[in-house]
Formats: structure tokens, C-alpha cells, sequence
């Protein structure tokens, strides 16, 4: 059964707190690791699309987009995420926009941690 659209944003979020604590180097800045109540509007709603995204590509996929590389699932995962910064900023700082190749490894380790846990969930769904 999936999860609500509250639930799966819920979920990416837990999700990128976990991702940010293993992979950031040395003390994450207070807003990486904020509670999903402390978290603004626009990105609980973007955490919400962006999970949502995942599940209709690995339904789509049936499952077979469990195939794409940890980069791929990333690179997904930080396209969607660009769209929504897109949609919620008409004129985003380049960093919140950055090309997959530009951005930190850890934030790149941190979206294919992202895309692993929404396909988990996928799984134990069916």
C-alpha cells in the first residue's frame, strides 16, 4: 500500500537526516538535520513530489528501475528535487539549481541513499 503524500515526504525526510549524518563531513548546518514540523512549507510538499516520483518511476519501471546504478538513482533523485526548487523559487541561488557534477559527494551519496529507501518501501509494498 503506498504511503500518503504526508507519509512519503515524511519518509524522504527521515531519509535525507540519515543520509546528512552519515555522509556529511564534520557538523551538518541546523537546517540539514531539522524535524519534519520544523521544516519550511514548500519543502515538505517538494520532499512529498519528489517521493511520489520515485514510487510512479518504480511502478512505471515495474521495478525494474531497481536496476539504475546508486549514481542514476542519485542523479534521479537531484533532478526531481531541481524541479521543485524550480517550481517554489522563480530565481533560485545556483547552488539550490547545481548540475549533479557539481554538487558535494556527500549530498550526491546522500540522494542515493534517498532513492534506496523509497525503493525499499516500494518492495515491501507489493
Amino acid at each position: 500500500m503506498p504511503a500518503s503524500n504526508t507519509e512519503g515526504g515524511r519518509i524522504f525526510r527521515e531519509a535525507w537526516i540519515a543520509g546528512v549524518r552519515k555522509h556529511y563531513p564534520g557538523e551538518p548546518k541546523p537546517g540539514y538535520v531539522a524535524a519534519w514540523e520544523d521544516t519550511p512549507d514548500w519543502e515538505r510538499a517538494s520532499a512529498a513530489a519528489v517521493y511520489s516520483q520515485v514510487l510512479a518511476f518504480l511502478t512505471i519501471t515495474a521495478g525494474q528501475a531497481a536496476k539504475l546504478t546508486r549514481t542514476q538513482k542519485g542523479q534521479f533523485i537531484a533532478a526531481c528535487w531541481t524541479g521543485q526548487i524550480h517550481r517554489h523559487f522563480s530565481d533560485p541561488k545556483p547552488s539550490y539549481v547545481a548540475n549533479w557534477d557539481e554538487l558535494p559527494a556527500w549530498q550526491q551519496e546522500t540522494d542515493a541513499d534517498i532513492f534506496e529507501r523509497i525503493e525499499q518501501d516500494h518492495v515491501a509494498g507489493d
